[in-house]
Order: structure tokens, then C-alpha cells, then sequence
């Protein structure tokens, strides 16, 4: 049976590449000179494309999906981890928890060598896969990672949690907010505001609102901006008040 390779995924993206979006995709992702993702390189391939490239290579043995995250073409890497969230998810729903296991492990040595590195690549695998394998398990990695400084380990820990929030289970979520409050990078902030508002929404508001009782006065701008867009007019204005 002959399986996909890295060549082969990078040969069907390249088809799709376009300049435009490249010059385009390039600005909104901040790859100038001292932004968050300097030196990034685009070859201008849109999400939904790359996704249906993606699904005619869901079979990527391991080394080659780290070929393609190796690789220091923004969409290529995307592609890789896509892949491993295909084949996490489907392992996950066939119950087969070594499989589910073996790309989580995976997946962390390419957080750990800083190959997840745009907000992007860190949203669309995070709780897939890190949160997939910690669900019914400790969560001290995520902890490790959210005491990491490095931008993105931190954001990896943070969505990591949404995997929680949609089973109910909130508490891994707000201890890692807890713990981050005093980032100030947008990006953190924005992250930590996000997966509070979605607390809020999907397993209880009172301890949204619990949460913001309590740090409302120290909480960045953004992070407390995010967290209270679902809450009422006067409350949002009462939390912005504490500040």
C-alpha cells in the first residue's frame, strides 16, 4: 500500500499558492522585523484549501509529518499539524488511547523545539491533541508550560484547556489564569480572556464571575475585555471600573 509522503503535501500546496494572499497573509501575521512572528514565511495557500489537502494525506507516518514541520513555510507546518489532529482525533473516537498517546508525545516535542509557532498553528492543535490526551489525565505538563515564558508554550497551555471546558470541567482553565494574569503580551492576553469568556459560556458563569471578582483589578486590559463579552452592559462596566 503506498502512503502519502511530506513531497506529496508539499507538492499540493505549492499548486495552490498564490503571491497575493502570500504578501497578504505575511502583514496579518506579523513577520516583520521584532514582531511575534518575524521571519515566517508564506507561500499563500488560504486555510480551507489547506485543509482539503490535509484529507488526501491523513496517513503521514510521523517522520514525515516532521519534514513538513521542519519546514520554514507557514503553511506547510500548518499541514503537518492538521494531519496529527486528524489522526488524534480519529484515534480518540476509536478509542485507542496509545495512538492518542504516541502524537500527544509527539506533538510536545514540536511545541518543546518550537515548531507551533504562530497563534494559528497553536489554535488549531492545542486542545485537539494536548487536551485530547490529558483529559482523564494529570495536567502538570499544561502547568509546565504555562510557567514557560516562551510565548507560544504558554498559549499551547492555555488553549490546550478548551478540551476541559467543553466537558464541563473548568478548573485546569482557571488555574492556569490565574497563574498567567501578569502577561501583558497581547496574545497571552487575548488567549487567557478567550478561554475565560468560555467558562462563562459553556460550564458556568458564576465562575466566570467568581473569577473576576477576584482579579478583575489586576487583569490586563484585553484579557478582561474578552472575558466579559457575554456579560451584561453594567457588569462589564463594573469589572472595567476595578481597573
Amino acid at each position: 500500500m503506498v502512503t502519502s509522503t511530506a513531497r506529496d503535501v508539499i507538492q499540493a500546496l505549492a499548486e495552490l499558492a498564490d503571491e497575493k494572499v502570500a504578501v497578504g497573509s505575511a502583514r496579518f501575521f506579523k513577520t516583520g522585523p521584532g514582531e511575534y512572528g518575524e521571519g515566517d514565511v508564506f507561500i499563500g495557500v488560504r486555510v480551507p484549501a489547506t485543509r482539503g489537502v490535509v484529507r488526501r494525506h491523513r496517513d503521514l507516518e510521523p517522520p514525515e509529518v516532521e519534514t513538513l514541520l521542519d519546514s520554514p513555510v507557514h503553511e506547510h507546518r500548518l499541514a503537518g499539524l492538521l494531519i496529527l489532529v486528524s489522526q488524534c482525533t480519529t484515534a480518540a473516537r476509536a478509542g485507542e488511547d496509545a495512538v492518542v498517546e504516541k502524537v500527544a508525545r509527539f506533538y510536545v516535542d514540536l511545541v518543546l523545539r518550537g515548531r507551533v509557532n504562530n497563534w494559528d498553528l497553536v489554535d488549531s492543535s492545542a486542545d485537539h491533541i494536548l487536551g485530547t490526551w490529558l483529559v482523564e489525565k494529570p495536567r502538570d505538563l499544561i502547568f509546565r508550560l504555562a510557567a514557560d515564558d516562551d510565548l507560544w508554550r504558554r498559549r499551547v497551555a492555555l488553549l490546550s484547556t478548551f478540551a476541559f471546558i467543553r466537558r464541563g470541567d473548568a478548573s485546569t482553565t482557571l488555574e492556569v489564569a490565574q497563574r498567567v494574569l501578569g502577561d501583558r503580551r497581547d496574545l497571552t492576553q487575548k488567549a487567557t480572556g478567550w478561554m475565560l469568556r468560555e467558562v462563562g459560556k459553556r460550564v458556568d458563569r458564576a465562575l466566570l464571575t467568581d473569577f473576576l471578582d477576584r482579579n478583575a483589578a489586576v487583569m490586563g486590559r484585553t484579557a478582561l475585555s474578552y472575558a466579559c463579552e457575554h456579560l451584561t452592559a453594567a457588569e462589564r462596566a463594573a469589572y472595567r471600573a476595578q481597573r
